[in-house]
């Protein structure tokens, strides 16, 4: 129920309580009924804490009453899969409450089915780490040795989501968190928009295969619009989206009617039209363009750190990457590991659940392919794909990632309640909309603090899981510390079920795993197509 229509229903209920009383019953009566209802929503609409409640008076209290009744049934609900769609009742409690400082510990301890198929855990010491000794909020250098402008990372980001996509609100308090945080918002593809720039929160700055905010007319890529916008200050890094776990694969589309002029002016397209990301990009077209391309870019940005992001897909592709780096001995500074889980507003169902590597096999796939090729210490790799949780960042640092970004749980943080209507216009919380009425349901200051309070919240469990580990920072993380059930009566580590190849072992002359073999023959640092 829409603000406006709330007040209308008021007026109109008192006028026939009033005409109602006149004829027939005592007017106190039905005051005493209606008049607490138009109270409560009168406060409801004046509130900024629930977005819900701004935006669905009365209703929207409803809500709340059933997410209070949640943990008391729950125990009836035991989840048997830790991976459960979208996101289970545990991990969604979990980031709500961390996003409102609330407590998160549980009574009757483990929520989840031990035995059940799946269910991974990891080592704790005897001897663990002081956690109140411990960095409480570690970073990791990002830059390799052509990079003039490193930048310091946070070990958790905010993941890539377009202005456009998301409100202004909620960027504007995505990246406000961020500031206050101190980590880092990517843009996703849709441009760098005002409210990216507006709270002075650190940037990565995407570019996908429409390159907005870094394209001519016709929609090639432009040195001269790019320079611009990577040479501003709050930009610290910039991604080359090759592909994105939701759609590996899949252009995208803005109709018309959603280019408005201040979307065209941000993406550098004419208002009105109907703009196509086609699902390759046109500045290259081999692996030997492609890291020409970032060293290109490096330049433009006056040495800022730049990347690829991309979602596995046929490994002799990535085995072709490698082999132009080494030849060129050119690398990007970091390289962003997508899963095919990752989420997105709006993606054909095949795509969402059929393509591309989930992040776990690929991010193991990618460590292991830098480290047989040599050039694993050349760059950062940063996870991204269902990161919600302290030990999720485990599980992604003990594959090989040196940084995560989280764009599931950053929305829920901002509100988000999982309504499913994303590609719809008609988020009730104004996370995914663009319809001024909902959008101003989301106060971006309460929303700013509580995306500020979940990272750090998770940062900090995340540092207390490692230091229960006896390990005192997270760059000695290892496959060896998560176990995965892969059968009822057969336990893995992740060393076991993803075995870490040798340095070197890729290159000329090196013992090449036999998993192995038949990508390399494949695999050419001139051409894309021979890759399988």
């Amino acid at each position: 129920m829409k603000r406006s229509l709330f007040y209308l229903i008021s007026i109109i209920s008192v006028l026939a309580i009033l005409a109602w009383a006149y004829f027939w019953i005592d007017v106190l009566f039905l005051f005493l009924i209606v008049g607490p209802l138009i109270i409560i929503g009168i406060q409801d609409v004046m509130q900024d804490k629930q977005s819900i409640r701004k935006n669905f008076p009365v209703l929207g209290r409803l809500r709340y009453v059933f997410e209070d009744l949640r943990p008391k049934i729950q125990q009836y609900f035991v989840e048997s899969d830790t991976d459960g769609a979208p996101i289970n009742r545990n991990e969604r409690s979990v980031i709500y409450q961390r996003a409102k400082k609330q407590t998160d510990t549980i009574p009757f301890g483990t929520q989840l089915n031990v035995y059940a198929e799946g269910y991974e855990w990891m080592t704790h010491s005897i001897v663990p780490k002081d956690f109140h000794k411990m960095d409480h909020s570690p970073r990791v250098m990002m830059g390799g040795k052509d990079c003039t402008q490193p930048y310091s990372m946070s070990v958790l980001n905010v993941s890539a989501m377009s202005f456009g996509s998301l409100s202004k609100n909620a960027v504007l308090a995505l990246n406000g968190g961020a500031k206050m945080g101190g980590f880092a918002h990517n843009t996703g593809e849709g441009g760098l928009s005002p409210y990216h720039l507006e709270p002075g929160g650190d940037i990565v700055w995407q570019i996908g295969t429409g390159y907005f905010g870094a394209r001519t007319a016709d929609g090639k890529f432009s040195d001269d619009a790019f320079k611009i916008n990577a040479t501003k200050p709050n930009v610290k890094m910039i991604e080359i989206k090759l592909s994105q776990g939701a759609k590996p694969g899949h252009g995208g589309i803005l109709p018309g009617k959603k280019n408005t002029p201040e979307i065209a002016a941000i993406r550098l397209v004419e208002p009105g039209t109907t703009v196509f990301s086609p699902p390759f990009h046109s500045a290259f077209s081999t692996p030997i363009e492609l890291v020409l391309f970032i060293k290109r870019l490096r330049e433009l940005s006056g040495g800022k750190p730049v990347g690829f992001k991309l979602c596995v897909g046929r490994k002799g592709e990535f085995l072709s990457i490698c082999k132009a780096m080494v030849q060129l001995n050119t690398y990007p500074d970091f390289i962003t590991v997508d899963g095919g889980e990752g989420g997105t507003g709006a993606a054909p169902p095949e795509f969402t659940n059929s393509v591309g590597m989930p992040m776990l096999d690929a991010l193991a796939f990618v460590d292991n392919a830098l480290r047989g090729f040599g050039i694993r210490n050349e760059m950062k790799l940063m996870a991204s794909g269902r990161i919600l949780t302290g030990f999720h960042l485990v599980r992604a640092m003990a594959l090989g990632a040196d940084v995560c970004n989280s764009a599931r749980a950053m929305m829920m943080a901002l509100g988000c309640i999982q309504a499913l209507e994303c590609n719809k216009n008609t988020c009730p919380t104004g996370v995914a909309t663009q319809d001024p009425y909902f959008m101003k349901g989301l106060v971006v200051e309460d929303k700013t603090s509580r995306v500020a309070n979940y990272h750090k919240n998770t940062v900090e469990s995340f540092v207390e899981l490692i230091g229960a580990s006896g390990i005192d920072h997270p760059d000695k993380l290892n496959r060896t510390h998560v176990y995965r059930r892969v059968f009822m009566n057969l336990v893995k580590t992740y060393e076991e079920i993803y075995p870490t190849i040798p340095d070197g072992c890729l290159l000329d002359g090196g013992d090449t795993p036999f998993d192995y073999e038949d990508y390399m023959k494949r695999a050419s640092a001139e051409s894309f197509e021979v890759g399988v």
